[in-house]
């Protein structure tokens, strides 16, 4: 892949060198008190970015400390103060996304018109919270005998533990600290040790924005489990929200469940995408590119099993790999790249094994399949047809740019073959049929479904999934309620 430019390289190494790279604890950055540090690094090239500070689990209990310390009088700070924080982060989002956009796709990849993508998507959290934080309500009714009044109000949670991942680097953290910080919550953030600069850009904008001191803490850290787990057992915090796999959800909720932490769990995904036979196929082709390549493939919503009605799966394999086989892949940097890097050689060696998987059992290659020499993480757009139901992409998430398809006959087939999974998170369903559309909506156990559309994330609406894609929703109107207690004052009225 190409190297940058004498200037280009000059923009990178200036957007790199204006993070800070130290721990983020009560408003002040710090270094590890460990003193060590770990390498970030650039996946289309597999050079090192920087270093960033380690943190020890004493750093991390430094960052509960603080945010335990700073909830009292967070708590009671007006609706509207929090709103004109959150309002002022999402502006400064907005006025540096070029800055943090090239941030972004030097630490994960992903090129730059989809980082400055996820920019907007990041920063409209923020606004959208912004509201939220101005319509928290409850209630007030007369008891069924009449002698008391029932006051229902809602108070902020308390400090909470925030962990995201690497592949959305910013909106997933503002998708957990808008409503948190909406609710009157403090927090720690533990952002991926693959993708920290990101999150370490958001704690100045959080800070410039007028977030108090302790308020928002952020810990980088290579050992997270080593950091995180303590501060779960502490009983300090009374929250914890995780994006990530499912197989270390479950590990973290067995120690949410010592304490009884709320907590929210956006999991693992193995989303069905389903085309029937009288679908548009421009439309569903134009969908599927949508669901399964944003971000190359490595999101939770990417369309992870494609089924196509047997009338139309040839005429649709052919318009599927002819777009996906013209997708230009390289450094996300570049000009007119539309398909950057997998995140380390780990997901790339992955998504070769199960593609390998597949046509070992009979699955054939209309695209891609084959891996380019160079530098970096890179795996082709690829296309597989007549994809097995027994192979083994069909129960894993891919978490790259490989479309499987699979033939199938009749409605009740396609249905029982899409909630053969333990995941729950996003389905999508193509169809001009509106009483075959409601039926099969219905019928799909998930938390959303893309109906005629290829992407289904927005921030006002309820993110989540269900069976074992999560617990909670994040985004919409009840998003900010994953961050509010319930509390029920009963009043006396009768002598």
């Amino acid at each position: 892949m190409n190297r940058p430019d004498e200037a280009h390289a000059k923009d990178e190494v200036r957007v790199v060198d204006a993070v800070e790279k130290r721990l983020f604890v009560d408003g002040k950055w710090i270094e590890s008190s460990g003193g060590a540090t770990f390498d970030v690094v650039d996946p289309s090239t597999g050079q090192v970015l920087c270093a960033v500070a380690d943190a020890t689990p004493a750093d991390g209990r430094a960052a509960l400390d603080a945010a335990v310390a700073a909830q009292p009088d967070f708590a009671r700070t007006s609706p509207r103060e929090r709103a004109d924080m959150l309002t002022a982060a999402y502006e400064l989002l907005i006025e540096r996304t070029d800055e943090l956009a090239l941030l972004m796709t030097l630490e994960m990849g992903k090129p730059l018109p989809e980082a400055r993508g996820e920019i907007a998507y990041a920063a409209e959290f923020f606004r959208h919270f912004a509201g939220e934080a101005l319509r928290i309500d409850g209630g007030y009714q007369t008891a069924p005998a009449g002698n008391a009044r029932f006051l229902i109000t809602k108070q902020p949670v308390g400090p909470c533990l925030l962990i995201t991942p690497w592949n959305f680097p910013m909106a997933m953290g503002t998708r957990k600290l808008g409503p948190a910080i909406a609710a009157g919550c403090t927090s720690v953030i533990k952002p991926a040790h693959q993708t920290p600069l990101s999150m370490l850009a958001l704690m100045g904008i959080l800070a410039e924005a007028g977030v108090p001191a302790g308020v928002v803490n952020c810990v980088t850290a290579m050992d997270a489990g080593g950091v995180m787990e303590p501060l779960i057992r502490s009983g300090l915090a009374r929250k914890l929200s995780f994006t990530g796999s499912t197989r270390v959800g479950r590990v973290l909720l067995e120690q949410c469940a010592e304490k009884v932490l709320r907590t929210s769990l956006e999991l693992g995904g193995n989303a069905p995408f389903i085309v029937f036979e009288d679908a548009d196929l421009d439309e569903a082709v134009d969908g599927a590119i949508a669901a399964k390549m944003r971000n190359m493939g490595e999101a939770c919503t990417a369309a992870n099993r494609i089924f196509v009605h047997n009338a139309v799966i040839d005429e649709f394999g052919r318009r599927l790999a002819d777009r996906m086989g013209a997708l230009t892949v390289g450094r996300g940097t570049e000009p007119d790249i539309k398909v950057g890097p997998l995140i380390d050689e780990a997901g790339r060696d992955k998504v070769r094994s199960l593609v390998a998987d597949a046509v070992g059992r009979g699955a054939t290659v209309l695209t891609g399949g084959e891996i380019a020499p160079g530098d970096g993480y890179f795996y082709p757009p690829t296309v597989l047809t007549g994809v097995p139901r027994d192979a083994a992409m069909a129960d894993q998430e891919i978490f790259g740019p490989v479309a499987p398809l699979t033939p199938f006959s009749t409605e009740d087939e396609v249905i029982a073959a899409a909630n053969d999974t333990e995941y729950g998170l996003v389905a999508y369903v193509f169809t001009n049929d509106l009483r075959r559309a409601l039926r099969v909506a219905e019928s799909i156990e998930t938390g959303m479904v893309g109906l005629n559309q290829g992407v289904v994330s927005n921030p006002a609406a309820p993110f989540g999934g269900v069976k074992q894609s999560g617990l909670g929703r994040e985004g919409g109107a009840v998003g900010i309620d994953e961050f509010l207690e319930t509390k029920y004052i009963g009043i006396a009225v009768s002598g």
